[in-house]
């Protein structure tokens, strides 16, 4: 049997334990989706929402690219979120990136990386504009994790400037939006920012 076929066996194994603890798993979380919590994180393989938050299928709706970008003119990701607020109401939306990022690594480099460098220089971005805050060698863990840390919460920025998050906010919709990173190193989830509605004027 082939890696790719033992997908297929481990598949079934996991059916059949979950409806062994619940015969109607399957056919609940076939009539509907209603999660709380939007996930945008990096594409990383070893960053899984839900395994990290230990929540089943059905409870997280999930974006993921290469370093937990959110920018305007990235239509997929704008989508996801809409769909997220507008229909799926979630009340949650998590920004979450991780230390030991290779898209903020490769984002400190001046290497050529080819076509995913027009993806990267929104991060380079957050870097120039906080310049300031790096000392000593630039591609040390501390400055590679301080970049992790103003990256997500640049993002987290992005997200709740998008019209979607403030006209749900103008709405009086119960919406909060969190910027986290995760340690590969102990598999901890740390909050570094939480942003809700604006008070009224």
């Amino acid at each position: 049997m082939s890696d790719f076929e033992r997908i297929f066996a481990r598949n079934r194994e996991w059916a059949e334990r979950v409806k062994q603890n619940d015969p109607d798993f399957f056919l609940n979380l076939s009539q509907q989706q209603a999660p709380e919590f939007l996930w945008i994180g990096c594409a990383d393989s070893r960053v899984p929402a839900n395994q990290i938050m230990t929540l089943p299928p059905g409870e997280v709706f999930v974006h993921r690219n290469i370093a937990n970008v959110v920018v305007p003119s990235d239509l997929n990701c704008l989508s996801v979120l809409q769909f997220a607020v507008e229909v799926l109401k979630v009340k949650h939306i998590i920004v979450c990136g991780h230390y030991g990022c290779g898209g903020v690594r490769a984002a400190m480099s001046s290497e050529d990386h080819g076509l995913i460098d027009n993806w990267l220089n929104h991060i380079r971005l957050v870097h120039r504009l906080n310049h300031d805050r790096f000392e000593g060698d630039m591609f040390s863990e501390d400055n590679q994790n301080l970049l992790c840390e103003l990256n997500v919460e640049e993002q987290v920025r992005n997200v709740c400037s998008t019209t979607i998050v403030r006209n749900a906010w103008g709405r009086g919709q119960d919406l909060t939006v969190h910027g986290l990173v995760y340690a590969l190193k102990d598999g901890i989830l740390k909050e570094l920012c939480r942003n809700e509605a604006p008070e009224a004027a």
